[in-house]
C-alpha cells in the first residue's frame, strides 16, 4: 500500500518532498527555514479539511513556542511514522545521548505495564519527534505526551487506574485518548467531570459521552 491509499490520522508524522511542498496559512516564521523543513518531520493536525487530498499539519521548531499549522498535498508525503510504531520499535532504548532524561526514564518503565494492558499506544509530541527524526529538542523537564487509540469505550475506573499508573512514573506525562472521530485527556475522562472537552476535526465540544453517535 502506498502513503497515498493509508490512513492518515491525528499525531501521525510525516516527511514531505520539498520545503516547497508545505501550505501555510499564514506567514512562514523565520524559524522554519527550508533546511529545517528538510530534516523535521510534520505532524498531523485534528482539522477538517475543505479541499480534498490536502493534510492538516503542524511544524515545530526547537523551542516550545515555535510552532505553527499548514496543509500539504497527500501526493507530497514521502514517508509516515505512527506514534503506535515508534512505541513498537523501543527506539529510545538506542538513544544513548537521551538515556537518562526524565521523560524517557518514564517511557522505559512505562512501556511494559502499557503492554501488559493490552492498549494500542504510542508516543506522541517531543519525544515521538526526536525519537522519529534522531532530532531532539527535549530537556530535562520536558513532558512525555502519550497516545491511545481506543475506538471502543474505555471504562472511567480502568482510566482512573491507568493515570494512576502514569503518575507513578518520573515524569509529567500526558496521555491523550483518541477514538477515531476525536481526542481527549485521559486526566479528564478519569476525573469527576459530568463531562470532558472533545477535539474534533470541526473544532472542540463537551460531551458527556465521546463514544456517542452525535459526539462528533
Amino acid at each position: 500500500m502506498s502513503i497515498t491509499e493509508e490512513i492518515i490520522r491525528p499525531h501521525d508524522l510525516l516527511w514531505i518532498a520539498t520545503p516547497q511542498d508545505i501550505r501555510p496559512i499564514s506567514d512562514v516564521p523565520a524559524w522554519a527555514s527550508p533546511e529545517w523543513l528538510s530534516v523535521a518531520p510534520v505532524v498531523v493536525r485534528r482539522e477538517a479539511v475543505a479541499e480534498h487530498g490536502l493534510v492538516p499539519v503542524g511544524i515545530r521548531g526547537r523551542t516550545r513556542g515555535e510552532r505553527f499549522a499548514a496543509f500539504v498535498a497527500r501526493e507530497r508525503i514521502v514517508r509516515r511514522v505512527t506514534p503506535e510504531a515508534l512505541a513498537r520499535g523501543r527506539g529510545w532504548r538506542a538513544h544513548v545521548a537521551l538515556a537518562n532524561l526524565p521523560c524517557i526514564r518514564a517511557l522505559d518503565r512505562l512501556a511494559p505495564e502499557l503492554d501488559r494492558l493490552a492498549l494500542t499506544w504510542g508516543v506522541a509530541g517531543s519525544v515521538g519527534f526526536a525519537l522519529a527524526s534522531g532530532v531532539s529538542t527535549l530537556r530535562e523537564d520536558s513532558d512525555l505526551d502519550l497516545l491511545v487509540r481506543a475506538e471502543r469505550p474505555l471504562p472511567r475506573e480502568e482510566a482512573r487506574a491507568l493515570l494512576s499508573l502514569l503518575r507513578a512514573a518520573p515524569a509529567r506525562i500526558d496521555m491523550q485518548v483518541d477514538n477515531g472521530h476525536g481526542g481527549f485527556a485521559l486526566a479528564e475522562w478519569a476525573g469527576r467531570a459530568d463531562r470532558v472537552l472533545l477535539k474534533t476535526g470541526r473544532g472542540p465540544v463537551l460531551v458527556a459521552d465521546p463514544w456517542a453517535p452525535d459526539a462528533s
